[in-house]
């Protein structure tokens, strides 16, 4: 499964939410775990490396392999050349500069995650044959797209919806759990939506990664503010 549409900027999601669906309780219901673009340019070496990236894939791999979970899906970056998100795309910008981009912030980056180069495949230390369901997004090159639930804002003004949230619903999910890369990118916006869906949601704080960790404690703080689940690997509970 794909969308039509990346990582951008730290801001939160929520200003341009719909309002959020009553969620279930902590723990129950049929449970999705979502794995956040894990891939190699965003591991140590890449081309957008996180800072310890690769310690998480561990932990990840033993709960793709633990057979607890109803449904497995990824996401995965996948820009085509000349991205709007690229610094390479602004003649005279540079990586990590800020500009407006459809009347939002927008984060440029290295170039990253460029259709059908190495560093844009899923990352072979996991057990992808387990995952139900591949969401591609960023394939539009006017706009980015870091959550798996919707596209980041378009010439519109609006963040269309990129499939996984029906692909979800018909499965019967009621939860899911959030980890990969980067903690307050990809995963953070991932997580914020599922939340305002109405998916009871958890990130496992220990297998994420920020690109800019000094802001974790108060994107802690506002995940939870946001009605997201925080635990660590060690202390999650998932119903057999």
């Amino acid at each position: 499964m794909s969308d039509d549409s990346g990582i951008g900027p730290a801001a939160s999601p929520g200003d341009a939410r719909e309002p959020a669906r009553p969620r279930t309780h902590k723990g129950q219901g049929p449970t999705a775990l979502l794995v956040v673009d894990v891939q190699p340019d965003f591991l140590p070496g890449g081309r957008l490396a996180v800072a310890e990236g690769d310690r998480i894939l561990p932990g990840i791999r033993h709960l793709m392999k633990s057979g607890t979970f109803d449904v497995q899906v990824a996401t995965q970056d996948w820009h085509p050349p000349a991205h709007a998100s690229f610094a390479s795309a602004h003649p005279g910008r540079e990586p990590f500069e800020v500009i407006q981009l459809h009347g939002h912030e927008q984060v440029l980056w290295p170039d990253h995650c460029i259709q059908g180069s190495p560093g844009a495949e899923l990352h072979s230390a996991l057990p992808w044959t387990r995952v139900d369901a591949v969401i591609r997004k960023g394939t539009d090159p006017t706009v980015d797209s870091y959550s798996g639930f919707r596209n980041n804002w378009g010439p519109g003004g609006r963040r269309p919806l990129t499939g996984l949230e029906g692909y979800l619903r018909e499965r019967g999910i009621q939860r899911v759990v959030v980890c990969g890369l980067a903690r307050d990118y990809c995963v953070r916006w991932t997580a914020e939506d599922a939340a305002a869906a109405g998916f009871d949601t958890v990130m496992v704080w220990d297998l994420t990664r920020s690109v800019d960790p000094s802001g974790d404690e108060a994107l802690r703080s506002e995940l939870e503010g946001a009605g997201v689940h925080i635990v660590n690997s060690d202390t999650l509970e998932i119903a057999p």
